[in-house]
């Protein structure tokens, strides 16, 4: 039998559940159930630089404790998902790597870029992973709720601001104005301003597919706090 729904009456994807625990669309994949190409993406994620160590063990503590990986060893996050397409997932994390550790922006204005995405499209797993790594590259108690929030954080560095107003736009328009773009050529340089573009399509792009597979934040720990009368509605839809 062939199912058809209805594109009247049919499921509507923003009606999902109010609280509650999230049941993810994608079971988390055990580190002894992989194949070979899955394997080499789990090995290149967990042994990479974001989760450097001097030896497997520590790589895998480090990546705990980044909330990527739970206590059996399985990728949480994004993460999971890259394992179930190995030819997508593997240079899709190689890209994710490129835009952490490769580009011209220093780790607070990458953090503020990529909080910015988490923020905008109320991304839960994604805020709680880059608040953490935020607060590590030195972003303030205030600026976090200002980002949460979204607000203008008070930023003393043009640079961070012009990333913060250059991320705010390419996510609420798909662009941006041209007195931005002119300043952000001047500022940042064309190189780093694609690295930007890029690394916005790339964080929007992993809350979207967070929110399709359902992924919240790891269990134990708490979901942001998004402001508004739909504060609730990102825990709910999985961002």
């Amino acid at each position: 039998m062939r199912w058809v729904i209805d594109p009247v009456s049919g499921e509507h994807v923003n009606d999902l559940p109010r609280g509650g625990p999230l049941a993810a669309r994608l079971p988390l994949l055990s580190p002894g159930s992989l194949g070979a190409e899955q394997q080499a993406v789990y090995d290149a994620l967990t042994g990479g630089p974001r989760a450097a160590g001097g030896d497997p063990a520590d790589s895998r503590a480090k990546a705990r404790a980044l909330g990527f990986m739970d206590g059996e060893g399985r990728l949480l996050g994004p993460f999971n998902a890259m394992l179930y397409s190995p030819a997508v997932g593997m240079p899709l994390q190689d890209l994710g790597a490129a835009l952490r550790f490769r580009t011209a922006f220093t780790k607070r204005e990458r953090e503020i870029a990529t909080l910015v995405v988490a923020a905008c499209l109320r991304s839960d797993y994604e805020w709680y992973a880059h608040e953490r790594l935020g607060r590590r590259a030195g972003l303030r108690e205030d600026e976090l709720d200002a980002l949460r929030e979204g607000r203008a954080p008070m930023l003393a560095d043009a640079r961070e601001r012009l990333v913060h107003e250059a991320a705010r736009q390419l996510v609420a328009e798909r662009d941006l104005a041209d007195a931005v773009y002119a300043e952000a050529v001047a500022t940042l340089g064309r190189p780093a301003l694609v690295e930007l573009v890029t690394l916005v399509g790339y964080y929007t792009a992993l809350a979207t597919q967070l929110r399709v597979f359902r992924v919240g934040v790891p269990d134990g720990e708490p979901a942001p706090s998004w402001p508004g009368p739909d504060a609730a509605d990102g825990a709910a839809h999985g961002e």
